[in-house]
């Protein structure tokens, strides 16, 4: 019986490989596009960068060291060079497979981040496997710019599963939806009529501002936005800030806010600031051929009749007014219930009466006043 050489005894300590085949390695080398792997066998295992992982021009250098320990799957026995040709990355991606089969199956929720925003959706990538969420299911919106996701961690589920086509598609949208669902009804569970709450502005538009109460959306229309006149929301409100608000009307799962609130209620004291008879002080708002609404303070507006302008007769206000003016006039009627105020400039001119000469006698002079008087009374 002849010995056995030692190349040949150390042939039979090597175990034998076949392609598809896992594996269990060692790092013996690192470099930044390459991992050389002690496999046990004859030749050493080559992992190339593409074969490790999906992401592009990283350096391998800075996720594997020496010494670290591997499961990898056999490509080629022999690459052509003698060498061994692995992939964790479809081996990773195989198990993969079965993870995104369970959770599939059983609706679990994923947790991912964002690896490419694209045309149509986003790409996430989970133990190697790449799932896209088209946009339409992304949001509970719709959104157009969807860079913002871009490197955010995000949850969703498997919507669809055919690894025969590697399509697997996620949906983010019916989470927020179940979420924004149980938000709305622990929320009108909670609030009512009347109620004082706090909210974020989420979307100004010409009209109003929809405020985010949690899960729920409220309009804060531009006719509740102050006592005064807003004449641009854009100009008062700012997406994102914080804004407490009064729940005027809840009709189903629409909610109407306001920012008129009862202690800043400007005709809460009207009738003593503005009763009959009180000069006050304030500027024309707004013009029409009638008369000119004068803004006595934010949230009171007075009518100044055109017969009332002035002594003399004008045809309209915009002949002798303009918007901004600063007017003083004299308050000639208050209706609080109607809420309601009449004003006159003309008021203002106390009659002029002509005294009688010295050398009339006084019942003279009394016939005159009382002349003068019944005269402008006639007026």
């Amino acid at each position: 019986m002849s010995e056995l050489t030692f190349e040949q005894m150390l042939e039979e300590s090597l175990k034998t490989i076949h392609t598809g085949e896992v594996i269990e390695g060692t790092v013996i080398d690192v470099k930044p596009d390459e991992i050389i792997l002690n496999i046990g066998y004859k030749s050493d295992g080559i992992l190339t960068r593409n074969e490790y992982t999906n992401e592009s021009n990283v350096d391998l250098t800075t996720l594997v060291k020496v010494g670290d320990t591997m499961e990898v799957k056999v490509l080629k026995v022999n690459d052509g060079e003698g060498q061994v040709l692995l992939t964790y990355k479809r081996l990773a991606a195989d198990r993969g497979n079965k993870r995104i089969e369970e959770a599939f199956n059983n609706k679990e929720v994923l947790t991912a981040k964002v690896s490419q925003v694209l045309d149509g959706g986003l790409s996430v990538v989970v133990d190697e496997v790449r799932i896209f969420i088209p946009a339409s299911l992304v949001s509970d919106v719709y959104e157009k710019d969807l860079s913002k996701y871009a490197g955010q961690e995000i949850e969703f589920v498997i919507s669809e599963y055919n690894p025969k086509r590697r399509r697997y598609i996620g949906d983010r949208k019916q989470l927020i939806t179940a979420k924004k669902a149980e938000m709305q009804k622990e929320l009108f569970e909670k609030i009512s009529v009347g109620d004082i709450v706090e909210g974020t502005v989420k979307n100004v538009t010409d009209f109003g501002a929809f405020i985010d109460l949690g899960g729920v959306d409220g309009l804060l229309h531009i006719s509740e936005m102050s006592w005064g006149r807003v004449e641009n929301p854009k100009k008062v409100f700012k997406v994102g800030e914080p804004l407490k608000v009064l729940i005027k009307d809840i009709d189903g799962s629409k909610v109407a806010l306001s920012l008129k609130f009862d202690d800043s209620n400007p005709w809460k004291d009207a009738a003593t600031k503005y009763a009959v008879g009180n000069e006050v002080t304030g500027k024309v708002a707004r013009m029409t051929d009638f008369g000119a609404f004068v803004e006595l303070e934010p949230g009171i507006d007075a009518l100044l009749h055109v017969s009332q302008i002035s002594k003399d007769h004008i045809e309209k206000p915009s002949d002798v007014l303009t918007v901004g003016q600063e007017v003083t006039a004299k308050v000639v009627d208050f209706n609080e219930e109607g809420k309601k105020i009449s004003l006159s400039i003309k008021a203002l001119f106390a009659p002029e009466v002509q005294e009688a000469p010295a050398e009339d006698n006084a019942d003279v002079a009394s016939v005159d006043i009382d002349a003068v008087i019944a005269g402008q009374d006639a007026e």
